[in-house]
């Protein structure tokens, strides 16, 4: 099913709101919120995308250069500055998108504690190109393949593949936006929430 204007509206009629949550906030999570707004717009859809970190250290900081650069390179722009997810902000979201499973962890404990009920999940748990025959590999940063590797302190392929994950990963969560809210709505465990 293709999402229209109207399934990527809530009940009160404002556009469907997306987090996308990686460590620093600098090299992933920038680019899947890139990716989610490039995607969105492709089908003329109205969304609300922003990013976040678990972690402090590049807090007011833009994108990470080499991730800025390798996005640039395949016409995705890389915008805002580094923030850190909180409680308010998971909250605000009408989904939260993960990088990682160590993301997922303490996004799920800062949820937990704030009383937040949003449902959470693994970005690529959406990726088309992933199926569970790769159950057993790992990419070269030691992730698993449910997961967008983490390319800071590496080089330029890295970044490559992460913008090619995003990429394909945003074009089909907004391509099949209410069935994802259809299915994490109906898990008790709220998407993929331990």
């Amino acid at each position: 099913m293709t999402a229209t204007a109207e399934d990527l509206r809530d009940g009160v009629g404002r556009p469907a709101r997306l987090l996308t949550v990686c460590l620093g906030n600098i090299c992933r999570s920038p680019t899947a919120e890139a990716a989610l707004v490039e995607a969105a717009a492709e089908l003329g859809l109205d969304v609300e995308v922003a990013s976040a970190g678990t972690g402090d250290w590049h807090l007011g900081h833009p994108p990470n250069p080499p991730m800025r650069a390798a996005a640039a390179q395949q016409g995705l722009e890389l915008r805002g500055t580094a923030q850190q997810v909180d409680a308010e902000l998971l909250a605000w979201a009408d989904l939260v998108l993960v990088m990682d499973r160590s993301n997922l962890a303490d996004v799920t404990r800062i949820a937990n504690d704030g009383g937040v009920a949003t449902p959470i999940a693994l970005f690529r748990r959406f990726d088309p190109e992933l199926d569970d025959a790769r159950g057993v590999d790992e990419s070269r940063d030691g992730s698993g393949p449910d997961e967008v590797p983490d390319p800071y302190g590496g080089g330029p392929e890295g970044f490559d593949e992460v913008v090619r994950i995003c990429r394909r990963t945003a074009r089909a969560i907004v391509a099949a936006w209410p069935d994802i809210v259809g299915d994490l709505a109906a898990q008790p465990d709220q998407g993929d929430r331990r």
